[in-house]
C-alpha cells in the first residue's frame, strides 16, 4: 500500500491559476462580442439591400472598418478559448495537442484573411 500526500496525488493533474485566467480570457472577449456585434452588424444590415459599391463605401469608413476588424479579430479568439476547452475536455493524448495546434493555425490563418479583407476595404474604397 502506497501512502501519499495529496500534493503527490495531484503532481501531473494540470496547472493551479492557469484555469483562472482562461476562464476570465473568455468571459472578457464574449462581454467584448456582445458590444461588437451589434456596432458590426448594424451597418451591414442598414446597407443590406444597396449596391455592392455602397456596401463597401460603409466598411471603407475608418470607424467601420475598426469596428469590424476588432469584431473578427475578438470572434476569432473568443472561438479558439471555447473549443480549445471543449478539446482538453474530451480529447486526450497526442491527439489532443494536434487538434489544439491545427484548431489554433486554421484559426489564426482564418483571422488573417478576415483582417486582410477589411483592411483592404479600408485602404482601396
Amino acid at each position: 500500500m502506497r501512502y501519499l500526500t495529496d500534493r503527490k496525488r495531484a503532481t501531473g493533474l494540470g496547472s493551479a491559476r492557469s484555469g483562472v485566467s482562461h476562464f476570465w480570457e473568455q468571459r472578457v472577449s464574449a462581454i467584448a462580442l456582445a458590444v461588437l456585434t451589434p456596432l458590426f452588424v448594424f451597418p451591414l444590415a442598414y446597407h443590406l439591400g444597396d449596391s455592392y459599391e455602397a456596401a463597401r463605401a460603409a466598411y471603407a469608413h475608418p470607424v467601420n472598418a475598426v469596428i469590424a476588424l476588432a469584431f473578427f479579430l475578438t470572434a476569432f479568439l473568443h472561438f479558439v478559448q471555447g473549443i480549445q476547452v471543449v478539446i482538453e475536455d474530451y480529447v486526450h493524448g497526442r491527439w489532443e495537442i494536434v487538434l489544439i495546434v491545427t484548431m489554433r493555425l486554421v484559426s489564426a490563418l482564418f483571422a488573417l484573411i478576415a483582417a486582410f479583407a477589411i483592411l483592404k476595404i479600408a485602404f482601396t474604397g
